[in-house]
């Protein structure tokens, strides 16, 4: 195995509050075969974020697949913000045909969430797809009665990603709605994701490069799993969206837009040329740190002893392991 030295702890700021946070920070690295970046979720504990660890070693030792598609099209992610800036995030996006929107906003009313769909509806046009994300926070009798009311809002949704918690509900939702179901969580953060195709319980699986251990490991779950594939990232720099990419452009099919174009929700990047959106798709590439803008996202030094001690963990339950 070939070494792989840290370079840099990044802290970047968000364009708007998303899954919590202000702002997104992580670990790049480089090795034989690139750089790459490690940066799981600081509510993952050093056992979920082994998986991410053999995210980033597959980049820099190995590299991906050949790719099988030179363009990927993606969705432009829509946050829990009002109508006026929703539709400015999906006028903005590159010609993304395609929006993502969040839902189930702690502190929202389902008069928010119709305001900001109708608003996605009106800024992507008539023939533009739509979904939704609920990061499985609703109950199932919650989830059956908002999918009726976003759907008619949004003219009709393309899916519905991870409504409720558990696979036994997303079965049971999946019966009691015409909205297609997308499994997210239950894949990403379960111990057996092929739990979710034994229960048909989901229409579409997203599977995300990091938390699933890497390029090569979600190609195999793909093909176990059997449903169609969105890919979507786990809100990287372009470091860690290049994985995504290189997912996107290995598998044999990919019948929906990905969830690849989150560049677009930081402020700055590490690289000078971003995987942004032109005609609502990703060029698939592998961009390559600046280092000026390396030295400009630099952690302050207690947030990069905070990831140096973290990788440590990380690294010991791997070899403990092994």
């Amino acid at each position: 195995m070939t070494t792989v030295v840290p370079v840099l702890v990044y802290d970047i700021a968000l364009r708007t509050r998303f899954r919590g946070l202000l702002r997104r920070d992580g670990l790049l690295v480089r090795g034989d075969a690139g750089w790459a970046e490690f940066s799981p979720f600081w509510d993952y504990d050093a056992a979920e974020s082994f998986a991410w660890w053999r995210a980033a070693r597959e980049a820099a030792d190995l590299g991906w697949p050949a790719a099988v598609r030179d363009r990927i099209p993606v969705n432009v992610t829509v946050p829990a913000v009002g109508p006026e800036q929703a539709h400015a995030i999906v006028t903005r996006s590159g010609g993304c045909r395609t929006a993502k929107v969040k839902v189930a906003e702690p502190g929202q009313s389902l008069a928010d969430e119709v305001a900001r769909l109708e608003a996605v509806r009106d800024a992507i046009g008539p023939d533009g797809a739509i979904r939704v994300d609920a990061n499985a926070a609703w109950d199932l009798d919650t989830a059956v009665a908002r999918l009726a009311a976003l759907d008619r809002a949004a003219g009709g949704l393309e899916y519905a990603e991870q409504p409720v918690p558990t696979v036994d509900d997303l079965a049971r939702l999946r019966r009691r709605t015409h909205v297609p179901i997308a499994a997210d969580e239950s894949i990403r953060r379960a111990s057996d994701p092929l739990a979710v195709a034994r229960a048909e319980a989901a229409d579409v699986v997203v599977l995300k490069v990091q938390p699933l251990g890497g390029v090569r490991a979600c190609l195999e779950l793909a093909e176990r799993i059997g449903l169609p594939v969105v890919v979507s990232s786990a809100l990287e720099t372009s470091v860690g969206l290049a994985a995504g990419v290189a997912l996107a452009a290995a598998l044999p099919e990919l019948p929906y837009a990905c969830g690849l174009a989150t560049a677009q929700l930081l402020t700055s990047d590490v690289v000078v040329d971003p995987l942004l959106p032109v005609d609502g798709a990703l060029e698939v590439r592998r961009p390559v740190p600046d280092e000026t803008l390396l030295e400009r996202a630099a952690a302050d030094p207690e947030l990069a002893q905070r990831w140096a001690a973290r990788l440590r963990e990380v690294e010991r339950h791997g070899a403990d392991q092994a």
